[in-house]
């Protein structure tokens, strides 16, 4: 018998592969990434068909199999919104995520950076769209070792949050945030 876990993860993409699976690329507070097989997902009668919408945040029980992950159960805590420049923006900031992480290892940080910039992003009346997506790339790569905090001399990777405060400080610093996220992107070579 395999053993079930369940944890909180976004969905940060997915594959379509048979008539009605689809494999999930989800960022879990647990595992880190992970890439997953869920069946009969695509089938109008699936009850996880909305909680693994991609960018979506979700309750999900996963079962590790001999070769690969597989998706049991998912509860969608909140799904993405209809406002295309927000999903837009977590959409990138989610494929810069899977181009850079590699395998299987909890990271606490990155996880809450994500979240809380899904959080940001998702609710109605968001104007700071292009901030919020610098913030969260920096961190990413802050997160994965790209980015020191001593080199930016900034406050903004002691914390997630994604405040209007905080944002006014990456707003006046954009310059040298895009200056390094530039950098650090360049240096990974992918």
């Amino acid at each position: 018998m395999y053993q079930k876990y369940n944890t909180e993860a976004l969905i940060l993409g997915s594959r379509e592969s048979g008539e009605s699976d689809r494999t999930i690329v989800l960022f879990s507070k647990d595992f880190g990434l992970v890439r997953a097989r869920a069946t009969a997902v695509r089938s109008e009668k699936s009850k996880m068909r909305y909680a693994l919408q991609n960018y979506t945040l979700s309750n999900v029980s996963l079962v590790r199999g001999k070769r690969s992950w597989r998706v049991a159960g998912a509860t969608a805590l909140r799904l993405a919104t209809a406002d295309v420049r927000a999903v837009g923006t977590f959409a990138r900031t989610s494929e810069l995520v899977v181009r850079l992480v590699h395998g299987e290892e909890q990271n606490q940080y990155l996880y809450a950076a994500l979240v809380e910039a899904h959080s940001a992003l998702m609710r109605e009346n968001v104007e700071a769209f292009g901030t919020i997506e610098i913030v969260c790339v920096a961190r990413v790569l802050y997160s994965l070792g790209y980015i020191s905090a001593e080199a930016l001399e900034t406050a903004l990777f002691t914390h997630t949050a994604y405040t209007g405060e905080h944002l006014m400080e990456a707003e006046t610093m954009r310059d040298k945030l895009l200056t390094s996220i530039n950098k650090a992107i360049a240096e990974t070579q992918l």
